[in-house]
C-alpha cells in the first residue's frame, strides 16, 4: 500500500486539478458547477478527448480546439500542483498517521479511521489550491468552498478518531478549531481591517487539521501563518510595491502555515525548546 498508494494518490489528483480549475473559474463569479466545461470566449463545450488533464492543453497547444482563443498555462499548473500535493499527502498520511492508524490492520475500523483521515487531508489539500488562487485573484474566501469545508474536515478527523480509540486526537482536533477560530476572531474584533471574514471562518478547518496532528503543530501552524503573512508584506514594502496600509490577501499565508505545522510542527517545536534548552 506505502509503494503504489502516493502514485495513485497523484494520478486521483491530476483529475481533481481539473474540477478545480472550473471551480476556481466559476465560484468567485456565482456559476454554476453542473454545466459541462466550455470555452469562456466562443462557448463551445470542450469535448471529453480535450480535457484530459495536462496532456490535452500540451497537445492543443494551449488554445482552445474550436476557436483557437489561448488557455492559460494556470490550467495544467493547477492539475500538476493537485497531483503532487496529492501525492505528498498520501505519503504523509500513510508513512506517518498510518504509523498510529494503519492501512490493512487487523480490524476493519482502523483501516477505515487511517481512509478518513487519508480524505480529510486531500480535501485540504485541494481547497488549498483553490481558495489561493482565488483569494490572489479575488481577495476573498468565498463560503460556497469554506462553510462545508468546517463539516467536512472535522467530521472526517472526529470519526477517523473516534474509529480509531484514540479520543485525545478527537478532543484536540475539535479544541484545535474551536481556539483557531475565537483567535481570529478576537483580531478581527480589536483590528477590523486587519483580516476579513472569509479569514475567521477557515480557521476553524485548519484548527481542526491542525489539532488532529497535536498541539506543537497547532502553535507552529497557526504561527506560521503571520510570519509568512509579514515576511510578504515587508517584501513589498522593501520592492516598494506597498505600503504599510496595503490589503493583502491573508488566506494563502494561513493555509501555508497551517501545512508548515500540519508536516513539521513537532520538529519545528522541537528545534525551537532545544534552542532555548527546553526540550
Amino acid at each position: 500500500m506505502q509503494a503504489w498508494g502516493p502514485t495513485a494518490a497523484g494520478v486521483f489528483g491530476l483529475l481533481i486539478g481539473s474540477f478545480l480549475n472550473v471551480v476556481i473559474w466559476r465560484v468567485p463569479r456565482g456559476e454554476s458547477l453542473l454545466p459541462d466545461s466550455h470555452c469562456p470566449k466562443c462557448d463551445a463545450k470542450i469535448r471529453p478527448w480535450h480535457n484530459v488533464p495536462v496532456i490535452s492543453w500540451i497537445a492543443l497547444r494551449g488554445r482552445c480546439a474550436n476557436c483557437g482563443t489561448r488557455i492559460s498555462a494556470r490550467y495544467p499548473l493547477v492539475e500538476i500542483a493537485t497531483g503532487a500535493a496529492f501525492a505528498l499527502v498520501a505519503g504523509w498520511v500513510f508513512s506517518v498517521v498510518g504509523a498510529t492508524t494503519p492501512f490493512g490492520a487487523a480490524g476493519a475500523l482502523s483501516a477505515i479511521a487511517a481512509w478518513l483521515v487519508l480524505a480529510a487531508y486531500l480535501w485540504l489539500a485541494a481547497i488549498s489550491i483553490a481558495l489561493t488562487l482565488i483569494d490572489l485573484e479575488h481577495k476573498r474566501l468565498p463560503d460556497a468552498i469554506v462553510v462545508p469545508s468546517i463539516a467536512v474536515v472535522t467530521a472526517l478527523l472526529g470519526v477517523a478518531a473516534a474509529l480509531s480509540g484514540n479520543w485525545s486526537q478527537f478532543v484536540s482536533a475539535l479544541a484545535g478549531a474551536a481556539i483557531l477560530f475565537v483567535a481570529y476572531f478576537l483580531i478581527v474584533l480589536v483590528y477590523p481591517r486587519g483580516l476579513g471574514g472569509g479569514d475567521v471562518k477557515l480557521a476553524p478547518v485548519l484548527g481542526a487539521a491542525l489539532g488532529f496532528v497535536g498541539w506543537d503543530a497547532l502553535a507552529v501552524g497557526a504561527f506560521a501563518g503571520f510570519v509568512l503573512g509579514a515576511v510578504y508584506g515587508l517584501a513589498l514594502i522593501a520592492m516598494r510595491r506597498g505600503g504599510r496600509k496595503t490589503e493583502i490577501p491573508f488566506g494563502p499565508f494561513m493555509l501555508a502555515g497551517a501545512w508548515v505545522g500540519v508536516w513539521a510542527g513537532p520538529a519545528v517545536m522541537h528545534a525551537y525548546l532545544s534552542l532555548w534548552a527546553l526540550g
